[in-house]
């Protein structure tokens, strides 16, 4: 089998010059703003990137992606490759060697045996963990001393770094949540608001859905870091109100997300109190088509499987003529500027598993149109296509955010132009994204016929997140409603694919694969209808030094080098 160096031999190094501080808290308080509030600290318990990142601050994982996509340890020594052994030859193991005296932030020590129970959690059958994809294909863990993991695979894993890699993996205390395992896991409040954790921080209060304040982490590996002695985490409010926050009145160092049209960011800009930063990942806004159907008078367990067809939706020509009548070039004119591209795919970077696919580029009314009349859906009187006595009657939904209602109302005007009655709904973002299994309006459970967001996944290899869509990873009652797969797609021949993908090694192999399975979420089904291309765009105080902006990990990331420029 044929390995590149650039998967398995060679380690990237940060590329920046870490901070010197002379001392731990030396530069007071540090204010972050995500105007999507978290929710909850548990990554596992959640796939919202407000709570994956907001959590961040605290627990870690064995290595993460640094701002080129470069593997850096981070609670390992190393990062295990072929070359230096880490990685067997037959790449069916991965040995992590935990960097030496790693503290919790009680005190205790930090084992191997924490690692194994992490994937535990996540791989319990009755936990419905949010992160499961980034484990799969883990037969067995063993732990033959404090300081090594060894990760066994069920077949020769030629990226076996999905799991404890990155923001959406990181290694939870065992002491603490081993009374949380399976169904368990949704009812530990205290674990999920208040995790002990490796990071350069410590949760001192939570408030779901409105502000954390946190506290330099006494025993951090790093004695001269963080720089400051506090930190507090304000969620809520709008993108405006967060840019203005940094860039204008000066209120806050941080602020997360700026989804903003790009002149209300420039003009934010010469308040002078900041600066606007973005760069480019694998970020993509797109519509999730629902296969099933959301009806509210059918049971939960029917909702969430394929046991009722969409009534409508389940037919391809009405997804495709959805697509069709889109104008994206509009949308990202007025949406995001040079901020944000048109794209068709729902992986559009990196360059390997790009497909590039140029067939929604440009809006065709009449040909959607067209294609629905020779589907058999008829206009009626009231202009409103249906057949067989069913409406394409669509309930529309998204998070609250000026550029997604910009984008909703844009969208159903040019939908009922094809004969389509569109019905509007936003949803906070701290509830949309939050993954209460209590909730309806989680996007997990997708009590509705049309939902847009947007999301990415960590590094520059994109199996786990293609993996999301195998058959079974449906949020589901029995999974306390986790899981990613939120159209209950299922395709026998795209499961083949991933585990082809899972067994490949020879990258331009892997970027063929990759396209593939792309293609088949997309421009083969329409199950997923890619909008923009999105570039990540934050902001932060002019006073705020050591802010490198990752598209490929959390944004917070490196906080721990974080200082105040005086």
């Amino acid at each position: 089998m044929k390995i590149k160096s650039l998967l398995l031999g060679v380690v990237g190094c940060l590329a920046f010059a870490p901070a010197s501080f002379a001392d731990r808290g030396s530069d007071g308080n540090v204010s972050i703003i995500y105007w999507q509030a978290p929710s909850i600290l548990n990554p596992y318990l959640s796939g919202g990137t407000k709570d994956i990142e907001s959590a961040s601050l605290v627990i870690e994982p064995l290595g993460r992606f640094d701002q080129t996509g470069a593997l850096v340890p981070y609670l390992a020594a190393e990062i295990p490759t072929v070359a230096n052994g880490g990685v067997s030859s037959d790449l069916t193991s991965i040995t992590w060697k935990l960097k030496e005296g790693l503290k919790w932030s009680d005190g205790s020590a930090v084992t191997s045996a924490d690692v194994k129970f992490t994937a535990d959690y996540c791989m319990h059958p009755e936990g419905g963990c949010a992160q499961l994809a980034k484990f799969d294909g883990i037969s067995s863990i063993d732990t033959p001393d404090a300081r090594t993991i060894v990760i066994n695979f069920s077949g020769p894993k030629p990226n076996p770094y999905a799991a404890f890699m990155g923001g959406q993996a990181p290694v939870i205390q065992k002491a603490q949540f081993e009374n949380c395992m399976g169904a368990k896991a949704p009812n530990c409040t205290a674990e999920n608001f208040g995790p002990i954790g490796t990071g350069p921080f410590v949760v001192t209060d939570f408030r779901p859905n409105d502000v954390i304040q946190m506290k330099a982490n006494e025993n951090y590996r790093d004695p001269s870091k963080p720089a400051f002695a506090t930190l507090t985490f304000k969620g809520g409010g709008d993108a405006t109100g967060a840019g203005r926050s940094v860039l204008e009145t000066g209120e806050f160092d941080y602020a997360w997300n700026l989804q903003l049209a790009p002149e209300v960011i420039a003009n934010m800009e010469k308040g002078g109190k900041g600066v606007a930063i973005a760069g480019f990942g694998p970020l993509v806004e797109r519509l999730e088509m629902n296969l099933t159907d959301p009806s509210p008078s059918l049971d939960a367990d029917t909702r969430a499987t394929r046991k009722a067809p969409h009534p409508f939706l389940s037919d391809m020509n009405v997804r495709k003529a959805l697509s069709m009548a889109i104008d994206r070039e509009l949308l990202v004119e007025i949406g995001y500027g040079k901020a944000g591209g048109v794209t068709c795919d729902l992986v559009p970077a990196p360059e390997l598993y790009a497909a590039k696919n140029d067939y929604c580029m440009t809006q065709d009314i009449t040909g959607a149109n067209a294609l629905l009349d020779s589907a058999g859906w008829a206009k009626g009187a009231d202009g409103v296509r249906s057949k067989d006595g069913v409406r394409i009657s669509i309930l529309y939904q998204t998070s609250t955010n000026a550029v997604r209602q910009d984008f909703q109302a844009l969208i159903k005007e040019w939908w009922t132009q094809i004969g389509v009655e569109t019905e509007l709904r936003n949803l906070n973002a701290s509830v949309f994204f939050g993954g209460d299994p209590g909730s309806p309006d989680t996007f997990q459970k997708f009590y509705a016929d049309v939902e847009m967001y947007a999301n990415t996944f960590d590094g520059t290899d994109p199996q786990s997140y293609l993996g999301a869509y195998r058959c079974g990873n449906e949020p589901k009652p029995e999974s306390q409603w986790q899981g990613e797969n939120i159209n209950r797609f299922c395709d026998p021949a795209y499961d083949a694919l991933l585990d082809e993908l899972a067994k490949t090694g020879d990258l331009a192999k892997r970027g063929e694969i990759g396209i593939k399975l792309n293609n088949m979420l997309t421009k083969d089904s329409y199950t997923i209808v890619p909008l923009v291309h999105r570039g990540r765009v934050s902001a932060h105080a002019n006073s705020l030094g050591g802010v490198v902006l990752n598209t490929w990990d959390s944004e917070l990331w490196n906080v721990a080098d974080w200082h105040r420029i005086k």
